[in-house]
């Protein structure tokens, strides 16, 4: 099987790595940036490729993990992208978190020329692409899954079907209201535990140890994290504002309709204008703190 990947950044660096342990001398890599490109490559032994036309050639799977919808597209649309050059029968896999109306366009598109399109959306951070343990989302054609299932069996562990061309990218927008809820609540919670003089550990201890509901695996693994000041990025908080506004786009006159991720949305931007959008999404925490002393 030879696996083409387009992105080699904080995701697409460990999935490369991976692919090119469990698929030696067939795996190739694309990145804009050249010199992060070198790098991965030799750290992988993945094959650098100097452009998407070039990586697309005469490949099985072709997988992408790219920031947004302008960059899906033109991975895959554009005259010198993917759908260009890749033979019929390709199966392209792109896992980056975009709107399902930019996928399924795309799905379209490729399928004239005999291409399948999978979105494949990651629930997971860099720890989990480091340890292989992603879970996928998938939409699309079933028989395009089970093709590209060896190449993200690689990469994850959970592969879930979800539907046809749109329906991985509307489950990972979905899960995303809910972590991004997670996030601006804790902060809350920790400010008012700030405002009221309540003892941030007492407060970690009953909410772990306790047999209330408040708990959660963001509040457990963050609180430490942001009590320590440490903000280093495991997923960027412009990403997790980014999901949380294409989340509100699923649903016409959403903001109207959705007034509490309306309100989320609006704490994490309130974190980006402050200039924490590449700190890691428990940043969420430093607009409430700015509330709090203004």
């Amino acid at each position: 099987m030879k696996i083409g990947f387009i992105g080699a950044g904080a995701m697409g660096a460990p999935m490369i790595k991976r692919l090119a342990g469990a698929f030696p001398g067939t795996v190739y890599a694309y990145d804009p940036n050249t010199a992060l490109l070198a790098d991965v490559a030799e750290k992988s032994g993945a094959v650098a490729t100097g452009s998407v036309a070039e990586l697309a050639r005469d490949k099985d799977v072709i997988m992408s993990c790219v920031p947004n919808n302008d960059t899906v597209r033109s991975v895959y649309l554009a005259d010198d992208g993917v759908g260009a050059v890749a033979q019929s029968g390709t199966v392209t896999v792109d896992c980056s978190t975009v709107g399902p109306d930019a996928t399924v366009a795309v799905s379209e598109a490729l399928k004239e020329r005999g291409i399948y399109h999978l979105d494949a959306s990651m629930l997971g951070s860099v720890k989990q692409a480091n340890e292989g343990t992603i879970s996928f989302v998938v939409g699309g054609e079933e028989e395009a899954l089970g093709l590209a299932r060896p190449a993200l069996a690689a990469c994850g562990e959970m592969i879930r079907y979800c539907g046809p061309s749109g329906s991985g990218n509307r489950m990972k927008l979905v899960h995303q209201t809910l972590v991004a809820g997670h996030a601006v609540a804790v902060a809350e919670a920790l400010g008012l535990c700030k405002a009221g003089g309540i003892n941030v550990g007492d407060f970690f201890d009953i909410v772990t140890k306790g047999t209330g509901f408040a708990y959660s695996r963001y509040f457990e693994n963050r609180v430490p994290r942001i009590t320590d000041d440490n903000f280093y990025p495991l997923f960027m908080l412009r990403f997790m504002l980014k999901d949380a506004r294409l989340a509100l786009e699923m649903v016409e006159a959403g903001p109207s309709k959705m007034p509490a991720l309306q309100a989320v949305v609006r704490s994490l931007e309130e974190a980006v204008d402050l200039g924490w959008g590449d700190a890691d999404f428990s940043a969420a925490y430093k607009a409430v703190e700015a509330r709090l002393d203004p």
